[in-house]
């Protein structure tokens, strides 16, 4: 149910990280530490499964909204999940590289 806005003292702007506020150049993050950083923890922060559950619900739509941004690596093997990292800025939106020098 609609709760008023007069019932929250705060009320900051819906404002998330960019990729590239969020991500080291030459890493690559699961989408569980990708929402741990976009609460301000760690990457290997140890949290609780019900919160990681949480967590993910913001992670996931950042990634999707995001895509456009990112590369992804599949996984290394059936027991990992894949990975996300920042798109080189010489990337093309086909994949390949624009490498004035070939």
């Amino acid at each position: 149910m609609p709760v008023p806005k007069s019932e929250f003292d705060q009320l900051p702007p819906c404002d998330f990280y960019t990729p590239e506020e969020l991500f080291e150049d030459d890493q690559m993050y699961t989408v569980y530490e990708i929402a741990r950083l976009l609460q301000g923890l760690e990457a290997d922060a140890d949290i609780d499964r019900q919160t990681e559950d949480i967590l993910l619900d913001w992670a996931i739509p950042w990634v999707m909204v995001n895509a456009n941004d990112l590369v992804v690596a599949e996984p290394r093997s059936d027991d990992e999940p894949g990975y996300y990292g920042l798109k080189p800025a010489a990337t093309t939106a086909d994949g390949e590289g624009n490498d004035e020098d070939e």
